[in-house]
């Protein structure tokens, strides 16, 4: 007489395999998910750069990208008034750092000021670095 299904064995080995598959990956698996969230913060930094310098040149007035690396907040200003704010480290968990705690962009859309803006966004392992010259251009 044959029986249909598995034993206790090919039942322990199926479940040994999945175990070791999961093992190897799980760190990988997170690796894309914080380059994931990095890359998607800096595209929001890219994109608030650009908002202040098109604001700046509509307005013909300077705007002021404002950086919070302890909240992880990015705010867009011209004057009092606040254009755009995200919220970065609550969005995607990462972390901001910059050489200056803001960006300004004059009329004609030139960065205004003496020196280069650099932020890096980290998570994980995983960073990367945009950099705003003094024409007002962002690189990253």
């Amino acid at each position: 007489m044959r029986r249909l299904g598995l034993t206790v064995f090919e039942l322990t080995i199926v479940l040994m395999i999945v175990g070791v598959l999961t093992t190897l990956a799980v760190p990988r698996l997170v690796g894309f998910r914080n380059a994931s969230a990095v890359r998607s913060a800096a595209s929001e930094v890219a994109a608030a750069f650009m908002l202040a310098r098109q604001s700046a040149i509509m307005d013909r007035a300077t705007v002021a990208v404002v950086l919070d690396t302890v909240a992880g907040e990015i705010t867009v200003r011209s004057g009092p008034r606040v254009v755009g704010r995200r919220q970065l480290r609550a969005i995607y968990s990462v972390i901001l750092s910059a050489n200056r705690d803001s960006a300004v962009y004059d009329a004609r859309g030139m960065g205004y000021g003496v020196s280069n803006v650099t932020i890096t966004i980290r998570r994980g392992s995983f960073v990367d670095t945009l950099t705003m010259s003094r024409l007002g251009r962002l690189t990253w």
